[in-house]
């Protein structure tokens, strides 16, 4: 399904099933795509995550529930998925600023219309990548499961946390000590930061690694091979990690709607770091995100 349209696709089946318990991965079935893929590109365009998207609409038809009619609390707030009186008012307050009584009595809400996706694509396809073919390939890393909603802000925190609990002794020059600090050393953990969409209901695993160059996998290490096949390669010039986040966005607003030779497959991204030239703080570190992509006329020569 072309990437608009998936999108399209995802905000109209939210508006059909407000009433029933619908999540993440239910949309992310609808239109056949990875939710990692599908999170990551709904909050991209829209600027909402798919949970928060759905937790807006049904605070506001709620509200305008309660304003046009006399059913009780209870029965709204239990049509849109909140337990208890106390909890759906607590959401409700909490968005609106007013109590589900007080909007009764006409107070004003916060108004959350269905979105409409109009994109305007400029360049969207001149940005500096290529597409290059690759052979399957393992890496080793630490892992941390992330919420997609908040990984952005999360995973930076996480990098820095690694980094004092393992790296900081050894990239002063130390000699490493512990199994962890030689595997960082052996396999040069930090090059990678890899995305793997294998768990659904918008989280996802995290890997801060390297290439696996064989050998012991300390405790709480991981393993994970990438099949072979085709990568879009961004190349990215800026400090980290404010570019790179910059540069995904573009590739899911600019260069994916409307793509006319590659949509995306498989269920992992990787980000790419210059352990080599340059600090992450420099004006022109380099960076780079590596998506899998497929040709859309793969399926037809099938």
């Amino acid at each position: 399904m072309e990437w608009l349209t998936s999108i399209r696709t995802a905000i109209n089946f939210i508006e059909t099933h407000l009433e029933e318990p619908i999540c993440a991965q239910d949309v992310a079935d609808r239109v056949y795509l990875s939710p990692f893929f599908l999170q990551k590109g709904f909050s991209l365009m829209t600027g909402y995550g798919i949970g928060e998207y759905i937790r807006n609409r049904r605070l506001y038809q709620a509200a305008m529930e309660l304003r046009g009619g006399t059913e009780k609390v209870i029965d709204i707030a239990l049509r849109y998925g909140y337990e208890t009186p106390e909890s759906f008012t607590k959401a409700f307050t909490r968005f609106h600023g007013a109590t589900p009584s007080q909007v009764r009595g006409g107070a004003a809400v916060n108004v959350f219309l269905p979105l409409t996706i109009q994109i305007s694509i400029q360049g969207g396809n001149q940005m500096d990548y290529k597409i290059t073919p690759m052979f399957p390939f393992k890496v080793i890393g630490f892992q941390k499961v992330f919420d997609s909603e908040t990984a952005y802000e999360q995973i930076p925190r996480y990098w820095d946390e690694i980094c004092e609990k393992y790296a900081s002794r050894v990239y002063a020059g130390g000699e490493p000590e512990s199994p962890y600090e030689k595997a960082l050393v052996d396999n040069c953990i930090g090059e990678y930061g890899v995305c793997i969409d294998d768990i659904g209901s918008g989280r996802f695993r995290y890997l801060i690694a390297g290439k696996y160059a064989g050998g012991e996998v300390p405790e709480g290490m991981v393993v994970y091979e990438f099949p072979r096949g085709d990568w879009a390669v961004f190349n990215c010039i800026g400090p980290i990690p404010e570019s790179l986040q910059n540069l995904n966005t573009q590739i899911f607003r600019n260069w994916l709607p409307g793509n006319p030779e590659y949509e995306l497959c498989g269920n992992a991204t990787v980000e790419w770091y210059d352990c080599v030239n340059g600090e992450k703080h420099d004006p022109d570190y380099h960076s780079a995100i590596w998506i899998p992509v497929k040709r859309k006329d793969e399926g037809k020569k099938a």
